[in-house]
């Protein structure tokens, strides 16, 4: 967001203090506040104001040279996921689906322009990253996202493509805004998506979307392999029926739940 579109009610302290935050991740888990700085765009004299006033909070630990996130930063995301049904009631479901294909499984919402991971279970590590509940993957590259995309509406999906840059992951990745259009429309047709190493190579993944009460689609659920031990076809065959059987299983459960969705 640029300074035009901000309102008078912008506070842009808060911007720096999160960005400051998300600086951490899996790759980078102690940074020093030259890291911070270069990370965030931040002087070094603001960096540190806004690291010391997090460790005053007990959000960031420091030794005096590295600085590094506490746990108490999992209690911003878990106001959140606490406040929803979804991912308490997709977990179960989870679980039997990967026990029955013997692969990971996932549910994630749309955010933006990503895909973010609110439950998981995994029973092999087939990623070079690790995925946890919170991890962030571009839409337009995962299964996931092409189910959660295909469910918008024709306004929102293009202002979706109107702001968002296609740029290859890998050799696979649809890097064109005509040719995802085409691959929504069929996700759309046949209700589950197939993508084929478009994230990371050697990564396959099969994806079905979860609806509320009126239809609209909420949430999506997959199932990952590695390309060298599950082929297409078997995919399509012995994968795909047992995961719409579990997306229709968690929708079931859904509308039968009070609490909000997503």
């Amino acid at each position: 967001m640029d300074d035009s579109e901000r309102g008078a009610h912008y506070v842009q302290s808060l911007e720096r203090g999160l960005a400051v935050i998300r600086a951490f991740n899996a790759d980078a888990p102690a940074l020093t506040l030259t890291d911070v700085a270069k990370a965030t765009g931040l002087t070094r004299a603001a960096a540190r104001r806004f690291l010391l006033t997090l460790a005053d909070l007990g959000y960031v630990r420091t030794d005096g040279k590295l600085f590094s996130l506490t746990a108490r930063v999992l209690e911003l995301g878990y106001a959140f996921l606490s406040s929803m049904s979804l991912p308490e009631i997709a977990q179960p479901h989870l679980e039997r689906l990967s026990g029955e294909v013997r692969e990971s499984t996932s549910a994630s919402v749309l955010d933006g322009a990503d895909v973010v991971y609110v439950a998981r279970f995994a029973v092999s590590r087939i990623m070079a990253v690790s995925i946890t509940v919170g991890t962030r993957f571009p839409a337009y590259a995962t299964s996931m996202g092409h189910v959660l995309l295909a469910g918008l509406t024709a306004a929102e999906l293009e202002r979706y493509l109107a702001t968002v840059r296609l740029e290859p992951l890998t050799s696979h990745t649809i890097t064109s805004a005509e040719r995802l259009r085409e691959e929504l429309d069929v996700v759309r047709e046949q209700g589950w998506a197939l993508v084929d190493q478009e994230l990371e190579e050697g990564l396959r993944s099969v994806a079905a979307p979860v609806r509320d009460r009126t239809g609209r689609v909420v949430a999506a659920v997959n199932v990952s392999s590695h390309a060298s031990r599950t082929s297409l076809e078997r995919i399509r065959a012995e994968t795909v029926p047992p995961l719409l059987a579990t997306c229709a299983a968690i929708e079931k459960d859904l509308a039968a739940d009070p609490r909000p969705h997503v």
